[in-house]
């Protein structure tokens, strides 16, 4: 096994490049420390002066030094990590649930800590050795995401589909302790984790506070492909309606006597539910918004500001692709915003046909979901795709490319950021583009 930290890319007139590094070369140490990782590199880039210990891909080995401004990047891209694979076997796990057929990564299920501070993915800390620990605590690796699921031990050993593990309130004390900060999840299985054993799970870390910043309840997520599978029950309009009617004023009073919004239940609840969202102040800084939680109000907060602002532009037929779940609220941001731009646009929702009808999010379109739900539509001059739709650059959950999904419905697609200014900034540049051709 090599050494070192693989350079995937250097940047264009940074550092790096004067230093005469390339893509295939490798950084083994900095001032004599061997780097394990890209977090090693961020903890030890930051000293000054630097001296860089490079195998170069024809097998040379350089020492480099560094003379920089303060804080100026090197301007080097790194190959990812290869993750740590998780010995669990969730009952509800979303990979156990994926179709034959799709992208090997993808039936990767990884747990590693270093992820989780790097990328903010969450982690069971069920792998976690004493080295990792240590390491952990003396680098600072803060903040973390940890999948809490339960406190109850044997509550939490049957949702993690093994027996024997360590309590998590012990380890979450020892990482708080020293002053790591971790923010949490339970992935709500109704009739298991629910009831009084999420009261004792809400209460036990928000015992935690401030250390366990924020804690996020998210539905279970159920695809066709449970064949085998534990038997679990969905969360329907009606368990999402009493769950809010529940949880949400615990929010409310937690929030009050922590001095800052820390109990945060997913988008979805409401969704499925229709019931109305909270105020976007009540999620304070959004910190479980990659998590699923205050998506959707603060796309309709952005959208207010937006309209407010939006001024007219040239006739343009258009089609935007959204998952079943944000629909309606995309749907009526844009119809206003057509109003005030002259602008038509067809809102199109596409059913899931890779993973099944309840898999609602937008995030899980397959490019086959999205050519099944625009045959045969006039789809006018572009077809606009959010950009959480693709994964590993242009490519769908299916594995088709936007390339490829554009051949065969025969129109443009463009690919825009997910929010109310993308897909007003798409379509200014559009219209520009079509003004200066014409």
């Amino acid at each position: 096994m090599k050494h070192g930290l693989l350079i995937r890319e250097i940047l264009p007139g940074a550092l790096a490049q004067e230093m005469e590094l390339e893509p295939g070369d490798r950084v083994v140490a900095i001032n004599g420390q061997p780097l394990r990782d890209l977090i090693d590199y961020e903890f030890y880039i930051s000293d000054d002066p630097l001296l860089l210990e490079v195998e170069r891909r024809c097998g040379e080995s350089w020492e480099i030094e560094v003379e920089r401004d303060e804080g100026e990047p090197l301007g080097i891209v790194f190959a990812p990590p290869k993750p740590k694979r998780c010995g669990n076997n969730c009952i509800f796990c979303f990979v156990h649930q994926l179709p034959k057929g799709l992208r090997k990564p993808l039936y990767v299920k990884d747990e590693d800590y270093r992820l989780s501070f790097l990328y903010g993915t969450y982690i069971t800390l069920t792998n976690l050795t004493k080295s990792d620990l240590r390491r952990i605590k003396e680098q600072r690796l803060s903040p973390l995401y940890v999948s809490v699921h339960a406190t109850d031990p044997a509550v939490r050993e049957r949702l993690l589909g093994r027996s024997g593990l360590p309590p998590i309130l012990p380890l979450l004390r020892e990482l708080t302790s020293a002053g790591i900060i971790i923010h949490t999840q339970v992935v709500l299985c109704p009739g298991i984790n629910d009831g009084q054993v999420l009261e004792q799970t809400v209460a036990d870390l928000s015992d935690l506070f401030p250390r366990v910043a924020s804690l996020a309840v998210v539905p279970l997520g159920l695809t066709a492909h449970r064949a085998e599978l534990p038997e679990l029950q969905p969360v329907t309009p009606e368990y999402a309606a009493a769950f809010v009617d529940q949880w949400q004023p615990v929010s409310e009073v937690l929030a009050d006597r922590l001095g800052e919004p820390w109990l945060f239940l997913a988008d979805e609840f409401f969704i499925r539910c229709g019931v109305s969202f909270p105020l976007p102040e009540t999620y304070g800084d959004f910190p479980q918004l990659e998590n699923g939680v205050g998506m959707v109000p603060l796309f309709l907060d952005e959208a207010e500001d937006l309209l407010r602002d939006a001024g007219s532009l040239s006739p343009l037929a258009m089609t935007v692709v959204t998952g079943i779940s944000p629909y309606p609220y995309i749907a009526k941001f844009l119809a206003r915003l057509d109003s005030l731009t002259g602008i038509t646009t067809s809102v199109v929702p596409v059913p899931n046909g890779l993973f099944g009808p309840s898999v609602t999010v937008t995030g899980l379109v397959g490019g086959l979901d999205i050519k099944m739900a625009l045959q045969g539509k006039g789809l006018g001059t572009v077809v606009m795709i959010p950009d959480v739709m693709l994964k590993e650059g242009e490519r769908f959950m299916d594995d088709m490319t936007v390339a490829e999904l554009s051949r065969q419905l025969g129109c443009e697609l463009l690919v825009v950021p997910a929010n109310p200014w993308g897909y007003y900034e798409a379509l200014r540049f559009r219209v520009g583009e079509l003004y200066r051709s014409s």
